[in-house]
């Protein structure tokens, strides 16, 4: 049990170190002094960390590559899933513009993955 809930803590510090990272005008630090206001900026910032690990090289990604490794046969023990991350940032353009283009086709995201 004890294992358990240090991987969570652990997963939860992640998260929670990524949207410090996210948030990263006026260092993180709420302006606001109303309650409604602090929440719904931290309410914004989750909803961002959120999307970004659900993009496409965070969550997504990993879960085509290990679909991937199973069906070739690859054994993906629990010993590695730990290692995995969805906070990765290396990839992310946070100070950059994005343009949306609305006419690509979009995959489904894959919500089932056969059980390791």
């Amino acid at each position: 049990m004890g294992k358990t809930i240090q991987a969570a803590t652990t997963k939860s510090d992640e998260f929670h170190e990524f949207t410090k990272w996210i948030a990263f005008g006026n260092q993180g630090t709420i302006a606001e002094n109303l309650r409604h206001e602090q929440r719904k900026i931290i309410n914004y910032n989750h909803l961002v960390a959120n999307l970004l690990t659900l993009y496409n090289y965070n969550v997504d990604e990993m879960t085509r590559v290990l679909q991937e490794l199973l069906e070739e046969s690859q054994e993906v023990n629990e010993e590695v899933l730990p290692l995995l991350s969805p906070y990765r940032r290396e990839h992310i353009n946070r100070f950059g513009s994005y343009t949306l283009d609305m006419s690509k086709e979009v995959e489904p995201l894959r919500v089932a993955a056969k059980r390791f």
